[in-house]
């Protein structure tokens, strides 16, 4: 252990949980972020909301090359890339085809079970101190088809599943409307996962998790961090935007989407995406729905917030500074109206996020080369949220020098 003190950069869902495992293990923390915690200005915030242990499914699967072409052509699809960023995102676009491999994804989906089991059991301590263990509820995960043989289609993907332990229930049409009557008739067949959780409002937990990672003594900056003063045992300082410096003990860099040019300062270079993610919030919405519900189909997720009813998916490549393409959210909104037996009905706001994307779907969680001082903790693209609590347990127990709570042989930043 190198000092008393870590200093966290990144507030989100990652960097808070990291905050109260690095406050258990009895370190001095700091969270150093330009955005308040839990607010519309951090990807949590817009998170679809899931906690699901048994998430072990990568994003490049078996056979998606093949469907690349056909969401690239549909201006409504769940993938769009704008035509000046494609030069730069093609690295990216060819490691994510080539994780693709069926042995790759054993491995891939092995790594994100093996990080995602201990979801609730490291999620829960947390709430219960925090006061918001409402923010954790247990209803489980519905993917619906609108053919009779959607899971079959899926059938690699429920092998998957199966194999790591993950209970898995398939349902007829019947069975879809008795389990959750506010879907309309259009779906002929469903994928089941009841042992899954969700989150109705991500932005508060966040928020919540921040205010006690507060009272216990952690120290929250608001300011963004432009790069680091290295010496010859790794990080001696963040610098900050502005001018100041702040001497730093040990780092953890959970800054999300920003962290690779930060890794990059270090010596490390990793393949990183920023996966612009949409939603749209349709506030007081009464739809009736219970369970977070995704569209198998049309990709995208429909879950009951305590706001209204979030929509949320897709996948846009246009790199950090670009401002919003909100055709993406009102897509959404259209591609959602004929699920449901009411109408949509309510106040509608748009967001955009970035989601920190790796090319294989796991995040890296290791020391920097360089400055074995900094951990890294970023790179959860789709499964922040989910992967937040271990993650922070795991880095805290990096911190402290022990052995950690799973193997982190899959998460090295050394694989690509």
């Amino acid at each position: 252990m190198q000092g008393t003190k870590v200093t966290v950069i990144g507030a989100g869902i990652v960097g808070v949980c990291s905050a109260n495992y690095l406050l258990k293990q009895g370190f001095e923390v700091e969270v150093i972020d330009p955005a308040l915690p839990g607010s519309e200005d951090q990807c949590s915030y817009g998170n679809a909301g899931g906690i699901c242990p048994g998430s072990c499914i990568p994003n490049s699967m078996p056979g998606v090359l093949k469907n690349v072409p056909k969401w690239l052509m549909d201006p409504e699809g769940p993938l769009y890339v704008r035509l000046a960023y494609l030069p730069h995102a093609l690295p990216w676009l060819l490691r994510f085809l080539a994780a693709s491999r069926k042995s790759r994804v054993e491995e891939i989906a092995a790594a994100m079970r093996s990080l995602h089991r201990y979801t609730f059991d490291c999620y829960e301590p947390l709430m219960k101190e925090a006061g918001c263990e409402e923010l954790l509820q247990k209803r489980g995960q519905l993917f619906v088809y609108e053919s009779e043989d959607g899971p079959a289609k899926g059938a690699y993907g429920l092998s998957l599943r199966r194999n790591h332990g993950v209970r898995v229930e398939i349902l007829d049409a019947d069975q879809i409307r008795q389990l959750e009557p506010a879907l309309a008739p259009i779906f002929k067949s469903a994928v089941y996962l009841p042992e899954q959780g969700q989150c109705p409002n991500p932005g508060r937990l966040v928020a919540r998790l921040a205010e006690h990672a507060a009272r216990q003594g952690a120290r929250f900056i608001r300011a963004r961090v432009r790069g680091f003063e290295t010496g010859p045992n790794g990080a001696s300082a963040v610098l900050l935007e502005g001018g100041e410096r702040r001497p730093v003990d040990q780092v953890v860099l959970a800054a999300g989407a920003w962290s690779a040019e930060l890794a990059r300062q270090l010596g490390d270079r990793i393949p990183f995406e920023t996966e612009r993610g949409y939603h749209v919030m349709i506030g007081g919405a009464e739809t009736g729905l219970r369970i977070q519900t995704i569209s198998a189909d049309r990709k995208f997720v429909a879950s009951p917030m305590e706001e209204g009813l979030r929509i949320a998916g897709n996948v846009e490549f246009s790199g950090l500074k670009m401002p919003p393409n909100f055709f993406r959210a009102d897509a959404l909104l259209r591609q959602a109206r004929p699920m449901f037996r009411k109408p949509i009905e309510g106040e509608v706001k748009r967001w955009m996020g970035h989601r920190p994307g790796t090319p294989d779907s796991i995040p890296v969680i290791d020391r920097a080369r360089h400055a074995p001082n900094v951990i890294y903790a970023f790179g959860h693209g789709h499964q922040g949220l989910i992967a937040g609590s271990v993650t922070g347990r795991v880095v805290a127990e990096m911190a402290a020098g022990q052995k950690t709570l799973i193997d982190l042989t899959p998460f090295k930043a050394g694989r690509f």
